[in-house]
């Protein structure tokens, strides 16, 4: 099993960026297909953007053209670069393989909080 410790959330102004970081360990990172995912407040949680260990990447509509999904094997560190940051993006990121996502086994860990606030 992955285990995986994100870090970079912060409280910004609207328009702001941050830098977020997951780094991995354990034996499916190489192969795995990597998520962040965010939960706001009475929201359900929503996949962000995907990255596999190739070049095929995926993002929500929401924040397509604002954040950027990037991937280092030798770093065992997923990032999830955001931009132009909203209101609306106020979150708990979460960074989970979509593989125990979807099969019910991931652990939602401590994530990183996200506030964009005036």
């Amino acid at each position: 099993q992955v285990q995986l410790v994100e870090s970079g959330g912060g409280l910004v102004q609207p328009g702001g960026s941050l830098r977020l970081s997951c780094v991995a360990s354990g034996s499916m990172f190489s192969s795995d297909v990597m998520g962040w995912y965010r939960q706001a407040p009475g929201s359900q949680r929503e996949l962000v953007a995907a990255i596999s260990s190739g070049a095929w990447i995926k993002y929500a509509d929401a924040v397509k053209g604002r954040f950027t999904i990037s991937r280092d094997n030798v770093k065992n560190t997923i990032y999830l670069q955001m931009n132009s940051l909203k209101p609306e993006d106020t979150a708990v990121y979460y960074c989970n393989p979509l593989r125990a996502v979807a099969g019910g086994s991931a652990y939602w860990g401590r994530g990183t909080q996200v506030t964009v606030s005036s």
